[in-house]
């Protein structure tokens, strides 16, 4: 606790960063002279959010020792969103297109998403200089009453609108005022072209308005229940700040908000403005690049549940490898191997430290059984979600689910046959059922480099594994700790191949299979040659996540690199978002439709101007004022703004054709704090 030397005077200045994760809500008190005060940890309930949310804050303000009071912001980073659209959940919602046809569906996987949710099409539009075709609003109005009780949330996509947003405008405003329900327009989403994909981001974006207007409120109202009546702030896809009431109408920017944050945090832990990130969990790991002090972004849209949307966001890669992966041993060539992942298992050490008498008596009398049985070692228990999720089982799956129990049982004693596998695996696809079963975790126990949970369980498991042979009839190991460094050394270079897959791909090299390639194996593992490969990352790796310490010095070194491995590394997410921007983008677009006549559109209505200069002065000038209002309607205290100008002209028979010119604008500042 670092509180006492810096006085009593910092306490209207703490941050309180909170992370919704899949698994873990994080939650870290911060202050901006002495860094990470206090950190907790809580599970992610998913039934109602704010009792992960308020076991988490409660038990970092109980073992910082401070107020509520001390709070002066609170912000938010999360993956419900990135998680809802992956499994494709989210509220019915009507699309209204304005000038478009329905061969506009055919296009960017707009009919995929769609669905069966309703759409209808209206006369209007815009054309590139931001001239209208006329609105016509009948159709709009016979539909409303009965549409407005078939869906939650609208989005509405007109042609050209980031050119002139009008006929968007007047549908929204008629819309809201017949259903008050939520509407999203596609023109405050993105301002790029490209009207199918526009439509696309603005119906997932109207899809998750109520859930992270579920998430934003458990937290609000967790925050006053217990008076802390300070601004609260989300973590933007690309790492910036946004207030929550801004988040609330555009939730699609809080897509890879989670990874995002990990980033933002990596940055300000390590000091470091060039790295590759790579964060392990229990499931996963996240690669992604740290480039001049900011992520590097995906240039053409995050990719999220299959969908290309145009949401600026983190280029971060994702793959089912971590500390509680399932080891598969392949015991059928001359010499075993080991693969890991990409499904999850509860370790056996964990499973025995929370039921001791479920675990080490089983494994104990499968060591002393003549035979190797081929479900040694493994366990299936609840995962203990509600019982309203169990709902749709068949007959079979039924059966065997009323089987298992809150406490583990021994896989051998479960099934009888093969045919009941499968139908166990179904239920641990549809989240009910853990199998517990040996993992990294359990290895990184019997080499003495983890000690939380059950190292003697773990040791049996190990027991129980090298009991099987290779093809050539030898032990699969010679030893416990054998085994248990082959598969830490397993883990060491799949973590390795899927970083030089992730930077591989930033680099834009996609023939190369790191896993397959021999060249990639020789260099990785130092094989001596006459030809000699070598491979080196030209910055630092920094590993994060709660296991970064024990597995990432050996990646590191794998890979040639640098290794950083911030002493916070296992709540980087929540400290990104107590330490990030607030950061606001406008661009405005000058067009010449004829001689020495232009057209500026963007941030306001579009506007006739005679001659470029005073085209040009009125787009800066328009630019740079939206983009400090937005900023500052964003939470930012004192914004500072600058402009990129870009403008394409080229020569057309000697003479200079002005195409189009954007004025780029991005505003940024810290977010406001409460003074208390």
């Amino acid at each position: 606790m670092k509180l006492s030397r810096a006085g009593p005077n910092l306490l209207s200045h703490l941050l309180l960063g909170i992370d919704t994760g899949g698994t873990y809500t994080d939650a870290v008190l911060f202050s901006e002279a002495d860094g990470v005060i206090a950190k907790a940890k809580s599970l992610t309930t998913r039934h109602d959010l704010a009792v992960g949310i308020s076991g988490a804050v409660e038990a970092v303000l109980e073992k910082a020792a401070v107020p509520a009071s001390a709070i002066g912001l609170v912000s938010l980073s999360t993956t419900l969103a990135t998680n809802a659209l992956v499994e494709g959940q989210g509220g019915r919602a009507g699309l209204v297109m304005i000038g478009f046809g329905p061969d506009d569906l055919k296009r960017d996987g707009l009919a995929d998403a769609l669905g069966t949710d309703p759409v209808l099409y209206l006369p209007g539009g815009h054309n590139v200089h931001g001239h209208e075709a006329p609105l016509d609003m009948t159709l709009l109005d016979e539909a409303l009453p009965k549409l407005a009780l078939d869906v939650s949330s609208f989005a509405v996509a007109g042609y050209f609108a980031v050119r002139n947003p009008a006929h968007e405008k007047a549908v929204r405003d008629r819309i809201r005022a017949v259903s008050h329900l939520p509407v999203t327009c596609s023109h405050e989403l993105s301002s790029k072209l490209g009207g199918p994909r526009r439509a696309l981001t603005t119906l997932l974006n109207a899809r998750l308005v109520s859930m992270i207007d579920r998430l934003i409120g458990a937290c609000e109202g967790f925050l006053a229940t217990r008076g802390i009546d300070v601004p609260m702030m989300v973590v933007r896809g690309d790492g910036a700040l946004i207030s929550a009431a801004e988040a609330r109408l555009r939730p699609i920017e809080t897509i890879l908000s989670g990874p995002a944050a990990s980033l933002v945090g990596a940055r300000h832990l390590t000091g470091l403005d060039n790295a590759v990130v790579s964060d392990i969990g229990g499931t996963t790991t996240d690669v992604a690049v740290l480039d001049q002090g900011r992520p590097r972004l995906d240039a053409d849209g995050a990719v999220v549940g299959g969908y290309r949307t145009m949401v600026e966001a983190v280029a971060m890669r994702t793959f089912g490898l971590g500390g509680d992966s399932e080891v598969r041993i392949n015991d059928r060539s001359l010499r075993a191997s080991i693969d890991l992942g990409p499904r999850r298992f509860l370790p056996i050490s964990l499973a025995s430290t929370l039921h001791p008498e479920a675990i080490l008596p089983v494994l104990e009398r499968q060591l002393r059984a003549a035979h190797i049985g081929r479900n040694d070692g493994r366990f299936a228990v609840r995962t203990g979600v509600p019982e309203h999720l169990a709902s749709g089982l068949q007959p079979q799956e039924q059966t065997l689910y009323e089987r298992i129990s809150a406490v583990p049982e021994a896989l051998d004693a479960l099934l009888a046959s093969t045919l009941q596998k499968a139908t166990l695996d179904k239920l641990v696809s549809r989240g009910l059922v853990h199998i517990c079963g040996l993992t990294p975790s359990d290895a990184m126990h019997v080499l003495g480099r983890q000690a939380q949970w059950d190292g003697a369980a773990a040791r049996l498991a190990i027991e129980l594994a090298i009991r099987g042979k290779d093809g050539s009839g030898r032990p699969i190991a010679a030893s416990v700790e054998d085994l248990a460094t082959m598969i830490v050394d397993r883990l060491t270079r799949q973590s390795a191949d899927v970083i030089l897959s992730a930077c591989l791909a930033e680099d834009d090299v996609t023939a190369v299979d790191p896993s397959a390639s021999i060249p990639v194996d020789r260099s990785l593992n130092r094989i001596p040659g006459i030809v000699r490969f070598a491979i080196t990352l030209d910055r630092p790796l920094v590993g994060l996540g709660a296991s970064a310490p024990v597995y990432y010095p050996a990646i590191a070194a794998m890979l040639g690199a640098e290794s950083s491995i911030p002493s916070d590394a296992d709540v980087a997410n929540a400290v990104g978002a107590v330490v990030g921007q607030v950061r606001s983008t406008v661009t405005v677009f000058v067009t010449m439709p004829e001689e020495e006549i232009f057209i500026v559109s963007g941030a306001g209505d579009s506007q006739r101007v005679f001659g470029e200069d005073a085209a040009f002065a009125l787009a800066r000038d328009r630019a740079t004022v939206a983009a400090l209002k937005s900023a500052r309607d964003n939470g930012a205290e004192d914004p500072v703004c600058n402009t990129i100008e870009e403008v394409d002209a080229p020569q057309i028979e000697g003479r200079r054709k002005l195409v189009e010119a954007r004025f780029i604008a991005t505003a940024s500042g810290r977010p406001r704090m409460a003074h208390h």
